[in-house]
């Protein structure tokens, strides 16, 4: 095995041992009186909520990629919706596998059937990623202020920082800003590639500026949200212990599955087993919590891998002539 393909294969393998591993710590410390409660909460979960959630979440990723035209616009770019949808939902099944790697996946397939240059797609991208950076910090925000002194307890005792992610986010936008303007300036070699490559992905990120529909890009960026907020509340419904819980305690539990996500591939184990912790943190049992925690996790999660694969495989069928 090269170097290269052993790396590309620690990216996959770590994250997943790591949630496989919290999977297993978890189940094996628990008692086999709470275990049983836990399967019986998943199996006993209505489905009638679980399908409400489904398709809030298919409404999310279709407002997704029917907002993603705002930023093509611009640029002189049309893609149909279908292409836009298929390729936001291969790259959600592609982050499954590698983590953030459906970003350029997603670039990557606009450029292979609609024929937009990969460095314009990837830069409205990173426009996206930063409204919904931005919408995720609102969210945060708002949530700690239902839950204060109990969500930041909460937060130091699980060692999470937030102040981290926007600390590193600040330092990384520093970085690349401050490596910008050195491949600015070069004029020869390679630089000078990376340059124009650069200025196509710059062009990209500015198209947030130039659109002409600002407030329906604001209006979807809102939706998908609510959306978001949705298919993660509506799941309360079916564990009757959460059913209770305030809007409150969801939010807070909302907001730590958004940063569990990332742990792993795909969030799988870290993502439910954190917010069985937050919910035992709000006095609610540790096999309701995960119960609730893994069947918003694993539904979604399916949604994405039928979604997904259906759209690799119809995505070269529906593009033939291309």
């Amino acid at each position: 095995m090269s170097k290269k393909s052993f790396i590309k294969f620690l990216k996959v393998a770590i994250p997943l041992g790591i949630g496989i591993l919290v999977i297993y710590y978890s189940l094996s410390a628990a008692t086999p009186k709470e275990r049983a409660t836990l399967w019986k909460n998943i199996k006993g979960a209505n489905p009638v909520y679980i399908a409400a959630s489904l398709v809030f979440g298919t409404l999310s990723h279709l407002s997704r990629a029917y907002r993603w035209q705002y930023l093509l616009q611009p640029m002189g770019y049309h893609p149909k919706l279908s292409n836009r949808f298929m390729a936001v939902m291969a790259a959600y099944l592609a982050n499954l596998g590698i983590p953030r790697s459906g970003e350029f996946l997603r670039g990557a397939l606009l450029t292979t059937y609609e024929e937009v240059p990969f460095e314009k797609a990837f830069g409205t991208i990173i426009s996206e990623r930063i409204a919904d950076f931005i919408m995720l910090l609102l969210v945060v925000g708002f949530a700690i202020t239902l839950q204060t002194d109990m969500l930041l307890t909460y937060l130091k005792e699980q060692n999470i920082n937030p102040l981290y992610t926007v600390a590193f986010l600040i330092f990384a936008v520093g970085g690349i800003v401050i490596g910008f303007k050195i491949i600015q300036r070069a004029q020869t070699g390679i630089l000078v590639k990376l340059k124009n490559f650069m200025n196509g992905l710059i062009e990209g990120m500015q198209s947030i500026l130039n659109m002409r529909n600002k407030w329906a890009f604001i209006g979807h960026t809102l939706f998908i949200w609510v959306m978001y907020v949705l298919m993660f509340w509506v799941i309360k419904f079916t564990i009757p212990e959460i059913s209770y819980a305030s809007t409150a305690v969801i939010l807070a539990a909302f907001v730590i599955g958004s940063f569990a996500i990332s742990v792993t591939n795909g969030g799988i184990g870290v993502y439910p087993i954190s917010i069985g912790a937050l919910f035992v943190f709000f006095g609610y049992s540790k096999e309701g919590g995960e119960a609730f925690g893994w069947i918003v996790w694993g539904s979604q999660t399916l949604l994405v891998l039928v979604l997904g694969a259906l759209s690799f495989l119809f995505l070269p069928i529906l593009n033939r002539k291309k």
